[in-house]
This record gives C-alpha cells, structure tokens and sequence, in this order.
C-alpha cells in the first residue's frame, strides 16, 4: 500500500503506553509515519526504543488482530516484540528494530531473496489468528465499501473481477497460514542476522502464495527471481507453484487498484487515488492478456 509521511503528536497516548514500556522519561520524538490511516512513531526513553502504532479509522484495520499476528511474528524471530497494547486508544507499542533498510536493488539478488524466503517460511509457519485474509473477499469489501460512501467504480473494474473470479475458480486448495499480505520493502529491515519485517496491519490467515505474488509484484521480480525465491523457500520449483505466485501477482495489483477506488471515496489526503488504481488495473489486465495466462490456470490447479 502507499506510504506518506506525516507530523503529529503523540503526547495524548504517552501517559498510557509509558508504564507499558518500563521505560523512564519523556519520548525523544522524532518523524512520524502514516500510512492508510496508521501513524507510527518511533520513541526512545533512557532504556529502551519502541515504535507507536495509533488506531487507524479504518474500519478494516483491527489493532487486535495486529497484536496477535505480531506476538506470533515476533515469537518467530521476524516481527518486532510487543510491550504494550493501549485501549481504548488503540496504541500499538512495539520493540525498535536496530538495522539497516533494505533496498530496492538487492531484492534481485539471489542471497537476498534467499533470506527473504527464510524469514517468510518462518511466518508462514508460526502459527495462527482469529483472521482470515483472502484477496478475492478483500477487492469485494472495497468495492461495496467505495459504493457506500458515495464511490463509483471504474469501467476496469468490471473485466478485472472477471479475470479474479476465473483465478478463484482454477486455484486448487491450500491450508491457510499466516500470512503479511503487504509485502514492501518499506517494511523490511536487515538487522545483521536476518531479514525483520514489521508493519502487521494486514496480516491474516491466508493463502502463502498470495505472500509471494505480492512481494513479487511490489518489486518487480524477473521470473528468475521469482523461481529463486521459491527454490529458496520449498527447494525446488514446480510449475503449479510458478504458476500460483504469477496469478497471485494479478490478485495482488486488483487489491492495490481495488484500495485506490476506494480511498477516492474515503480519503481526505492529496493523492492521485485514481491514478494509482488505474496502474494497478491496467498492470493487472496486462498479465491477464498474456497468452501464457491460460497455461497458469491450468497449472495452478494441479
């Protein structure tokens, strides 16, 4: 999802989260960062540096459900450890990750992607919340949301959930796992060791492939890198499972195009929303015109 930046202050939720944190003194304040309603602080005390989540409003965002995808996560080795949860607010207060960003240019590199993949199979196997997550109910939550409040939906919409419904139908079953659902690099952080990722807003139990057509997509990967990491995550690559991460690529530029349509209907921010869904819908009908489209279908269903 987009990111944007922003400044406000945190002093209101700082009496509550304080005792949570064990930490003395007041937060050395930095920048904060919004994104799709949620704004994070990072804080330090004299003892220890956490990150402040605050309740977004949107009503698909469940701090509960981050919490516990986040518990799970941190438990793996991944995710940042939670300190405090703070109601009614809605704060989030977890661990600050020491480390470093990791950019762009390196996720095509097969080390990287290898470690990506072990961090990710880490995920995908600890364990479980009272959340699903799937992309084909999501794209029709943010429909029928858009509408309510006014929204319309555009002329692409009506082809991609076309093509959606075909990929539900051709994909074959797959336990459901814990899954990020939104993978940027934004997210990622090499602390030395390994590959940490935060930002657990979307997390849900779901397919893992989607994981990886999203992570795929967001960075561009060739279908080299693509087969990389999947060499690095099930040490070996089938056809049915390139074939799932390319559909699932597809799903994953529809739930982007799907969340412009509806911050246009909802969102007060400056921000080409329409712009943004219109690249996501025509990326998403591009890889829908491939003519090896047919042969995925087939093959994811195996």
């Amino acid at each position: 999802m987009h990111r944007w930046r922003s400044s406000c202050s945190m002093r209101r939720f700082w009496t509550g989260c304080r005792a949570g944190m064990g930490g003395h003194g007041p937060p050395s304040r930095s920048r904060a960062v919004s994104r799709t309603g949620t704004t994070v602080w990072p804080s330090t005390t004299r003892s220890s540096s956490s990150a402040f989540r605050r309740k977004a409003e949107a009503c698909w965002i469940d701090r509960r459900i981050e919490r516990e995808a986040s518990h799970l996560a941190a438990a793996a080795g991944v995710g940042p450890d939670v300190i405090a949860f703070v109601e009614p607010e809605g704060v989030l207060v977890t661990r600050f990750i020491e480390g470093q960003p990791v950019r762009d240019h390196t996720l095509h590199d097969p080390v990287m992607l290898e470690r990506i993949a072990q961090s990710l199979r880490r995920i995908h196997q600890a364990g479980s919340i009272a959340s699903a997550f799937s992309p084909f109910r999501v794209v029709e939550a943010y429909a029928l949301t858009a509408m309510r409040h006014g929204g319309r939906l555009p002329a692409a919409h009506e082809r991609a959930q076309a093509v959606a419904v075909t990929i539900e139908r051709a994909l074959s079953e797959q336990p459901a796992v814990l899954c990020h659902n939104d993978l940027l690099n934004a997210n990622f952080i090499d602390d030395g060791v390994s590959i940490r990722i935060v930002d657990w807003e979307y997390a849900g139990m779901g397919d893992r492939f989607f994981d990886f057509g999203n992570f795929a997509v967001n960075h561009q990967l060739t279908e080299d890198d693509e087969a990389a990491l999947l060499m690095a995550y099930f040490g070996r690559v089938a056809a049915a499972q390139h074939a799932r991460l390319r559909l699932m690529r597809l799903m994953s530029d529809y739930r982007e195009a799907m969340w412009g349509v509806l911050q246009q209907a909802i969102s007060e921010l400056d921000f080409d929303f329409a712009g943004y869904a219109g690249k996501h819908f025509d990326r998403l009908l591009a890889g829908a015109a491939d003519p090896r489209f047919p042969d995925w279908l087939e093959q994811a269903g195996a």
